[in-house]
């Protein structure tokens, strides 16, 4: 794919997507939301990938939906009238103009393998704070604003976000937040467990990178890839022997792959070789992951 609306730079292992619309603040369209989509299923498969950083360009990281959109400003086909039976097939061509974009690209964020973080540079309202509540972490530049302004608009929060802001707020607060619809400083994004940390706007990057480095260098792929998925999909299961099965797997199959050099090279006080790749997941993984 070509990416107009966003750039990738891959630097050590760590691909930064750049949101790449600076004269209009990086606000989303429907290509922004093809191209990001695209970037974290193909991620997926790319070796050389071991974490994501999503920023920025310019003072803004994406003041959310472009509102000056010829017709239907979310991309959405006024003639059809979805019902809830109509969408149990996600991938159905019919759904394209019905589905809400935003959503597109936090599922594909939520399957990814990699590591995601937000190094939120400026202000993030509407799609584009959404978006960044199915990654894993949140750092947030002092100039950064954070605003899930979707009351104000007469419309509902999207991009999967009524699943992901609760777990990461509590329902109290994710109420709040949305009913209130402010747009929050950076400190108080974090006051409310929004953001992991602020930072001077220069060392945004820098910090996001750190982290990146100790969530997954010298670390198995694989074993990254489980246990990001293991959290967020075990979490949500309704019984603890829901995730024992998938743990059971997943242990099983680490064990024989990356973990048994790792043990070894514990007993003889050296550093592991990891061979595994996120590209080659467990037997067990794709059947899992599809439901």
């Amino acid at each position: 794919m070509e990416y107009t609306t966003i750039r990738h730079e891959l630097d050590d292992g760590i691909l930064t997507v750049v949101l790449d619309r600076p004269d209009n603040l990086n606000a989303f369209t429907v290509e922004m939301a093809d191209e990001l989509e695209h970037t974290f299923v193909t991620v997926n498969d790319d070796d050389a990938v071991r974490a994501v950083i999503v920023t920025g360009e310019g003072r803004a990281f994406c003041a959310g939906m472009d509102l000056s959109s010829q017709g239907n400003v979310f991309g959405l086909d006024e003639s059809k009238s979805p019902s809830l039976a109509d969408m149990a097939d996600l991938d159905d061509p019919e759904l394209s103009r019905v589905r809400d974009t935003g959503g597109r690209v936090t599922l594909a964020i939520y399957a990814c393998r990699k590591p995601v973080i937000a190094a939120i540079n400026g202000a993030a309202v509407g799609i584009g704070a959404t978006m960044t509540l199915a990654m894993d972490a949140r750092l947030m530049s002092t100039k950064a604003r954070f605003g899930l302004v979707f009351g104000k608009l007469g419309i509902t929060p999207e991009a999967c976000s009524t699943w992901f802001l609760p777990r990461i707020v509590g329902m109290p607060a994710a109420l709040d937040l949305v009913y209130r619809s402010d747009i929050l400083t950076a400190e108080s994004a974090r006051e409310i467990g929004l953001a992991q940390s602020v930072h001077e706007p220069d060392a945004l990057i820098t910090e996001a990178r750190a982290m990146a480095d100790a969530w997954t260098r010298d670390r198995s792929p694989v074993s990254v890839a489980l246990m990001r998925q293991m959290l967020y999909r075990n979490a949500a299961e309704p019984h603890p022997v829901d995730a024992h099965r998938i743990d059971s797997l997943a242990m099983f199959y680490t064990s024989i792959g990356d973990g048994h050099d790792a043990v070894r090279a514990f007993l003889d006080k050296r550093t592991p070789e990891f061979t595994g790749r996120a590209s080659e997941m467990p037997p067990f993984y794709e059947e899992w992951v599809d439901g």
